[in-house]
């Protein structure tokens, strides 16, 4: 019986990757380097909720940044932050929107960190212990907070 050369994971990921859709693709299960697809398989899942996490603390920070600083010069670019990270978490939402359950459990914890890292950059601004933009995802990716009295 013939042995079938298999790439390394580690010595060079593409080929590896390639050789392991081929072997899924034909069914050729024996071939499957199986613990390092599910290794890889998980941090797909890690990585996007990663993602997910950073979006959110920086939009965040920006959204205090425009709406309790008082800084007029540089509202136009809190605002273009805002829509940005807005943008990237909706395509995070549209690939897997079960994240909006990970979101509005993972809003407190990031609003600490925006808070914390905003009060660092502006010591003089009072901004506010908790944080009062909504937890329902559909608000905290639409609504102009800045614009309500």
């Amino acid at each position: 019986m013939a042995t079938v050369q298999t790439i390394d994971y580690k010595s060079d990921f593409a080929l590896w990757l390639e050789e392991t859709v081929t072997n899924l693709k034909s069914q050729n299960f024996q071939q499957v380097d199986w613990e390092n697809l599910i290794e890889e398989v998980e941090s797909l899942g890690k990585s996007q909720r990663s993602a997910v996490r950073s979006y959110l603390v920086r939009l965040l920070e920006h959204l205090l940044k425009r709406c309790y600083g008082s800084i007029p010069d540089c509202n136009c670019g809190w605002e273009i932050e805002i829509r940005d990270f807005r943008q990237r978490l909706m395509f995070e939402l549209e690939d897997s929107p079960s994240l909006k359950n990970f979101i509005v459990e993972i809003l407190p914890k990031c609003y600490g960190i925006a808070l914390d890292n905003v009060k660092d950059s502006y010591p003089n601004v009072i901004f506010p212990d908790y944080c009062p933009f909504s937890n329902e995802v559909e608000i905290l990716l639409n609504d102009r907070f800045w614009e309500k009295d």
